[in-house]
């Protein structure tokens, strides 16, 4: 037995195993090849191009956030990068610590903080990025440039989707209730 199958291998055995379980099988498959193909591409990405750099994705969407959209408060860092103020907080710690990143207080809120680029972080990032592109150009080098634009629009209905009518279906699958704290996955342990 290997440890990885293919994305066909993967789609045989899960309409295998659900056999007669009444499910939308195009629309799983739509949602898990998009968490496969993020995956593989996330991976790809921090094992050539943002190793040398060293950085990780989280590390690299950070900076991104912040050379495209300039000085930021932290919670709209995250919020833009897709991660919680927790991680941004160790993720840009680490970043500044490299130099490529500035804390500072908001100046109207000192319960605030800010971060920017410094002139390190822009000049890493100038340098990156065409690598980085060119990796984007090579993952997608088996579409054209029309399957390309299709893909990313179909992808975008997703995202605006999830993202405009995403908290009402939750709070109706909830009955309204707040979700649950996300959890490790380890059990409460008991007294």
């Amino acid at each position: 037995m290997t440890g990885h199958r293919s994305i066909r291998e993967t789609e045989k055995a899960v309409r295998t195993k659900l056999g007669g379980t009444p499910v939308k099988h195009d629309q799983m498959a739509a949602v898990a090849n998009i968490y496969r193909a993020a995956s593989a591409v996330r991976q790809h990405f921090e094992n050539s191009v943002l190793r040398g750099a060293e950085l990780t994705w989280t590390s690299f969407v950070v900076l991104y956030v912040l050379w495209i959209w300039g000085e930021m408060e932290t919670r709209y860092v995250a919020e833009e990068a897709g991660i919680s103020k927790g991680t941004l907080t160790g993720v840009a710690r680490t970043l500044a610590g490299r130099g490529l990143v500035e804390r500072r207080g908001h100046p109207d809120d000192g319960r605030l903080v800010l971060l920017r680029l410094t002139d390190e972080g822009e000049r890493l990032m100038g340098e990156v990025f065409p690598a980085f592109n060119a990796e984007e150009a090579f993952v997608t080098e088996g579409l054209t440039d029309a399957e390309c634009r299709t893909l990313a629009d179909l992808l975008r209905k997703i995202v605006v989707r999830t993202e405009g009518q995403g908290e009402e279906r939750r709070r109706a699958l909830l009955d309204g209730a707040a979700p649950a704290p996300r959890r490790s996955g380890r059990r409460a342990r008991t007294a």
